[in-house]
């Protein structure tokens, strides 16, 4: 196991004004912060293209590779799980998200995401099985994003679950589908809630509501790739990516509308302005704007022991700017973020806190790497 020890001095940007629309249009206030000596192990590495992980109860991890593997990690040794569907490996898409049920250790239920198909037609799955002998038993189908799509980008796919033990999943829109993002008849650039079991839930925001597909959730999104229900706030917490700016972190709420491609703080990868509007009607403003974009990739809120100075706050891990964000909270508003672990030079891929309380990254060069304090 390899060990990295450093005194961690870093980079607290974007000191935040009161909206995120103030601190979308001030300059940077950057400043040092010291913190507390951070020690990083390899628990394993040589993974490919790994995507997100989840910890067993016994300490044991499952990691999916966009591939299509979903790999059992024991120490440093990874062991292959057979039964795993096939997927639609191409762009963005594959394996990708993993959640263990709330109530795993009594029903034994894993959820994972998956693209599948083939270019001209594909979508998003979501899937429910029981893990025995290292195979994938008891398979059952749970949701197919429509409309299919022609683009192998966009999927989202991040899931979390709700103390009723309702789940959501992440939806993208599919890039060149980007109006989709507001039609309530398409499941692209949506949050979407079902029960654990695939029905819907009777108290869906729009299951009343005529030429609405009733699981959705929320609405106007483009690409999320956080999402984490906070237990201690009850609030359901999500980032995502934006075009060239605008990336986001937004608390989401049942029903509502967060904007895109109506309004965004970002342009188009051409430098093309997407919309006039930053603000309409009945659209939410990002908690946290990230223009330029760092590219998150996943996210946690942290409730543990080991590191009492991330109490209550937003762990995002990033790709572009190869960092893991700290965004400091006081209650629900952002006051402060911090720039960790960016002399690892790392694309950060997905962050869980592990059940002692340290970190647990996954980074596209193939590592399960643990953050602790020596």
């Amino acid at each position: 196991m390899k060990l990295c020890r450093f005194r961690s001095t870093v980079l607290s940007i974007f000191a935040l004004a009161a909206t995120s629309v103030s601190m979308a249009e001030q300059a940077n206030v950057i400043h040092e912060t010291e913190l507390p000596e951070l020690r990083v192990s390899t628990v394993i590495s040589g993974l490919q293209t790994p995507w997100s992980m989840a910890e067993l109860p016994s300490g044991e991890f499952l990691v999916t590779e966009r591939a299509g593997q979903l790999k059992l990690v024991r120490g440093d040794k990874a062991e292959s799980i057979t039964g795993v569907p096939e997927v639609y490996f191409a762009g963005q898409g594959g394996l990708l998200d993993i959640k263990l049920h709330p109530n795993y250790q009594n029903n034994g239920w894993l959820y994972l995401s998956y693209a599948f198909g083939k270019r001209s037609k594909n979508a998003l799955k979501l899937m429910r099985a029981k893990l025995r002998d290292n195979r994938l038993v008891e398979q059952q189908q749970l949701l197919t994003v429509t409309p299919f799509k022609d683009t192998p980008v966009h999927y989202a796919g991040r899931i979390t679950f709700l103390p009723d033990n309702s789940l959501l999943l992440t939806s993208g829109d599919g890039f060149d589908y980007r109006e989709s993002a507001q039609k309530k008849d398409s499941l692209l650039g949506k949050i979407i809630r079902i029960n654990d079991d695939g029905t819907t839930p009777e108290d869906n925001p729009f299951v009343a509501e005529k030429n609405t597909i009733s699981i959705i959730y929320s609405l106007g999104h483009r690409n999320p790739q956080g999402l984490v229900y906070d237990s201690k706030r009850n609030v359901v917490f999500s980032n995502e990516h934006g075009p060239a700016g605008g990336d986001e972190i937004n608390i989401i709420e049942a029903g509502k509308n967060y904007g895109w491609p109506v309004i965004t703080y970002g342009r188009d990868y051409s430098g093309a302005q997407i919309t006039p509007f930053r603000e309409y009607p009945g659209m939410e403003q990002p908690l946290v704007n990230w223009t330029p974009s760092i590219a998150p990739s996943s996210m946690t809120v942290y409730y543990g022991e080991m590191f009492p100075e991330f109490q209550g706050d937003l762990l995002n891990t990033t790709l572009k700017t190869r960092e893991l964000r700290w965004v400091d909270l006081d209650g629900t508003k952002p006051v402060k973020q911090v720039s960790l672990l960016k002399n690892l030079n790392q694309r950060f891929r997905h962050i869980e806190v592990a059940q002692d309380g340290s970190l647990l990254l996954l980074t596209d060069s193939g590592q399960l790497l643990r953050v602790d304090k020596p």
